[in-house]
């Protein structure tokens, strides 16, 4: 099986979305995403979590992202249409305008076996 990095754009993030939400808004919040999460089963490697504060880093220095990538996630699956097979109705997609969900590969690379 191979393994797909899900990188998950927002247009805010889910740390500001948090912040200004109740325990109740939050708990109904996170009701998709289990759903989600036990409908992936053992192809969910890593469930991932919320990402903040991201840092462009070059070798002339440092500046804050701009990318808006707001979490991930690490899923298996045979190849890259059955990983967006288990994308299919994924709960940040409707989370608000703006989402976006990304999946890419991660490949092997030799001696990592």
């Amino acid at each position: 099986m191979n393994k797909y990095v899900v990188l998950y754009y927002a247009p805010i993030s889910a740390l500001e979305m948090v912040q200004n939400a109740t325990p109740e808004e939050v708990k109904a919040g996170m009701e998709p995403w289990i759903a989600w999460m036990a409908r992936c089963g053992d192809a969910l490697v890593d469930p991932g979590a919320p990402l903040g504060g991201g840092l462009n880093v070059s070798a002339s220095g440092s500046s804050p992202s701009d990318k808006k990538v707001t979490g991930y996630s690490i899923l298996q699956a045979d190849n890259m249409e059955a990983a967006q097979a288990l994308l299919e109705g994924h709960p940040h997609l409707g989370w608000m305008d703006g989402c976006e969900v990304e999946v890419h590969e991660a490949i092997q690379m030799p001696g990592q076996e």
